[in-house]
């Protein structure tokens, strides 16, 4: 269960989600191109059935953080971590299909509820599988976890369209929904016959309920912070407003894939349980993506005014404005993954990466309300923003103040270290060393 170099498990990531990328931006443009509307029941789709995995992402992590931290088997967790998601999943079903048909009947935006109802039970395994790989620092199986919903998504679409049938908006949703379905129950069953499985210790699961709903909640909150502002745009201003807000979201946060891909390579490192070495680790590797993250900013803005009217059509030229928005405060959020990785893996506390994603959630929402009747998307796109550069000021003051570093160590990281982080063995070469 040795964790996997920093550096190749962060190039292997990186490399599969830029491949996912350039696959997600395929299933972008096939959507997409059938018009703002049918994109914005896709982006409703994916934001909500997000939202319910987040919720029940803490049992991955639960089992992640006993096989890091604590040095423990990986088939002592996984049956239980598996049979809770398939559980909780079931239940979440339920909610989704008394939703369809009751709260949001007849509502065309909310018109996938009941297919998202028959997947809920399989969805939740992805990112169960997910969570306990990262804690063994197990890269390759959370790449392929990455490339294969949009890899059979693209397939489906493709066997859809030698069929005959119409991409309208539920066949994209029942296409995206059977390619995760598949995965997820792939997943389970690839890592029941690789790591076995104990019979469930349900004793032990009770005593991590806590930490596991904790996670799921931060989780939530998280993922609200980054689709509050969609929700609140298609309410106010329509389905066709949404989706093009959608995409400008979805390309923006293309900057997140270089950050996410460390954070998660590094995630085994983090939970180290010496403390200050995770919290060093944890410096350099924010300056390390604030930097990257600014060269990429600017060639992302100039890629998308050309490519978005291009590829998707001329009703996308809209995004860009927006996309120039978002942008910084985008940049600026990018260090959230690794102070959220610290506080859940490093210190079991993620009640105070909570606590940053809900000052976001907070702000955002607030101003999204105010701002969005008024001016619209662009409202949206300011007052998300705006949330993301003061929630993450406080989070590095608050990761300050927890890590009790000065100034100076937060501001000025030992680079020297950098390369025996990414590339283990080659600390003894050189002054470094020392």
């Amino acid at each position: 269960m040795t964790p996997r170099p920093l550096a190749r498990g962060a190039i292997s990531h990186l490399a599969t989600r830029l491949a996912s990328v350039g696959l997600g931006l395929l299933v972008l443009v096939a959507v997409a191109r059938q018009g703002p509307q049918v994109q914005g029941v896709f982006s409703l789709l994916v934001a909500t059935e997000a939202l319910f995995a987040a919720l029940l992402s803490g049992l991955g992590l639960a089992a992640a953080r006993r096989v890091s931290h604590h040095r423990e088997a990986a088939s002592r967790w996984l049956g239980g971590a598996v049979l809770l998601a398939l559980g909780c999943g079931s239940v979440g079903g339920l909610a989704f299909w008394s939703a369809g048909a009751a709260a949001f009947a007849g509502e065309a935006a909310y018109a996938f509820l009941p297919l998202l109802a028959l997947a809920a039970p399989w969805v939740v395994l992805i990112p169960t599988v997910s969570g306990l790989c990262l804690g063994l620092g197990w890269m390759a199986p959370i790449n392929l976890l990455t490339l294969g919903p949009p890899l059979l998504t693209l397939a489906g679409l493709g066997a859809a369209r030698l069929a005959g049938i119409e991409w309208d908006a539920m066949a994209v949703a029942a296409i995206w929904l059977g390619a995760r379905a598949a995965v997820g129950i792939g997943a389970a069953a690839w890592a029941w016959w690789h790591f076995g499985a104990e019979r469930p210790d349900w004793a032990a699961w009770r005593g991590l309920a806590r930490f596991c709903a904790v996670v799921g909640l931060t989780n939530l909150v998280s993922w609200l912070n980054y689709r509050a502002d969609l929700f609140i745009v298609e309410r106010y201003t329509g389905l066709a407003s949404a989706g093009i807000y959608s995409v400008a979201v979805s390309v923006a946060e293309l900057l997140w894939f270089v950050s996410s891909s460390v954070t998660a390579a590094a995630y085994a490192k983090l939970g180290a349980p010496e403390r200050e070495e995770a919290a060093a680790l944890t410096v350099r590797l924010m300056h390390l993506n604030l930097v990257v993250l600014l060269l990429a900013a600017p060639v992302l803005a100039l890629l998308a005014a050309w490519a978005l009217p291009a590829w998707l059509g001329p009703a996308y030229r809209q995004a860009v404005p927006l996309l120039l928005v978002l942008l910084p405060g985008v940049w600026a959020y990018a260090s959230a993954s690794t102070l959220s990785a610290y506080y859940t893996n490093g210190l079991g506390r993620p009640q105070w990466s909570a606590a940053v994603a809900g000052c976001s959630l907070a702000v955002n929402v607030a101003a999204c309300l105010w701002l969005v009747p008024r001016v619209g998307a662009l409202g949206g796109a300011l007052a998300t923003t705006l949330s993301y550069l003061l929630a993450i000021a406080w989070g590095v003051w608050q990761f300050r103040t927890h890590a009790a570093l000065r100034w100076r160590e937060l501001l000025w990281p030992d680079w020297r270290h950098l390369g025996a982080d990414l590339w283990p063995g080659r600390r003894e070469a050189g002054p470094a060393a020392r």
